[in-house]
């Protein structure tokens, strides 16, 4: 019988069978446990095309919004009592929106205009730099910020 725990009876991950989106396996042996991710192969514009159709609500930081922002290294950092400009910041006050919602401390707006859903996909589809590339604050941090905040539980 496969399991996903060590001889100790920890859970390993490196252990766990590999997760090939187009295959699939329906079969789980009693004590496996299996993930679904329906949305994993989505591309951003199917998010929102989705939203759209279905005519989803959303909260309104997803949407072109005046917000104060330092500029650093090509994004924008909000200004808030947990990310304060720091002495020599210039602080700006544009429309931004936030492509997606994460802790604040490393999650970065776009300016933008676009206040309703067929504004941000017509943004979307011409978007040459990727929701990731242009949000990400903490991977300018350093090359293994990703991997700090896995291991202080982030993910």
């Amino acid at each position: 019988m496969f399991s996903f725990r060590d001889r100790f009876g920890q859970w390993d991950p490196k252990n766990q069978r590999p997760e090939l989106w187009n295959l699939y396996n329906a079969r789980v042996h009693p004590g496996e446990n299996i993930r679904a991710f329906p949305i994993s192969n989505w591309t951003e514009l199917d998010v929102w095309q989705y939203i759209e159709r279905e005519e989803l609500e959303l909260p309104s930081i997803y949407f072109a919004h005046r917000r104060a922002v330092v500029r650093k290294n090509g994004l924008l950092q909000p200004v808030t009592p947990l990310t304060p400009a720091k002495d020599g910041d210039v602080v700006e006050e544009i429309s931004v929106r936030f492509r997606t919602v994460g802790d604040i401390t490393c999650t970065a707006p776009v300016e933008s205009g676009a206040n309703t859903v067929t504004q941000i996909i017509a943004e979307t589809a011409v978007s040459t730099l990727s929701e990731r590339g242009a949000t990400r604050l903490d991977d300018q941090a350093s090359d293994a910020a990703m991997e700090q905040r896995k291991k202080e539980g982030y993910f």
